[in-house]
């Protein structure tokens, strides 16, 4: 019980100044409290979160915003394997690509060029770290825009650990990682 009952022949409550009107500003401000607290949450871009996956963490997915529906879209995370058996991400899946790729890079003369890649391992009691630059996932041929502080659905199918279906944040165009922005 918030308040206390009024103790045996203390009469009635309305006698004592403000007793009755203070439980109703205190549920006042308590709902007020909570409508500021909820209103800020929803101001707030998309982040990344994490997700787990038997011994598999899959930290922070996001991709970078594009232009328009019909391009491609760069997509990056991090899994972590607690486990004594190594994994490899084999694929992804989502409504928003027509078609997904998981995606390496390579010097070829003096031009960095992107390569489909069978596969990401994961090795046991370490990490795959999906990254600009580096390994990463290549939605092409986006059914939509992928807008700033929206999310992207997908799902992750692992050799070993099976499917996880997370949401990858979108950030800026040219983002370098999860809320670093422009």
């Amino acid at each position: 019980m918030l308040w206390p009952e009024p103790a045996a022949g203390a009469g009635d409550s309305r006698a004592r100044p403000g007793s009755a009107f203070l439980p109703e500003r205190f549920s006042r401000m308590r709902s007020l409290l909570i409508a500021g607290v909820l209103a800020a949450c929803l101001a707030l871009p998309a982040a990344a979160r994490d997700y787990t996956l038997g011994e598999l963490v899959i930290s922070q997915p996001w991709v970078r915003a594009t232009a328009a529906a019909g391009g491609t879209g760069g997509g990056y995370l991090v899994v972590r394997n607690r486990g004594s058996l190594p994994d490899r991400l084999v694929r992804v899946e989502s409504p928003a690509a027509a078609s997904i790729e998981l995606h390496g890079t390579r010097m070829e003369g003096s031009v960095m060029q992107m390569h489909p890649v069978e596969g990401v391992a994961v090795p046991a009691g370490g990490e795959a770290r999906l990254a600009p630059g580096g390994l990463h996932i290549m939605f092409l041929n986006t059914t939509r825009r992928f807008v700033q502080g929206e999310h992207v659905a997908a799902r992750l199918v692992f050799e070993r650990a099976g499917a996880i279906e997370v949401e990858f944040a979108v950030e800026a165009p040219g983002a370098r990682g999860p809320g670093h922005g422009h």
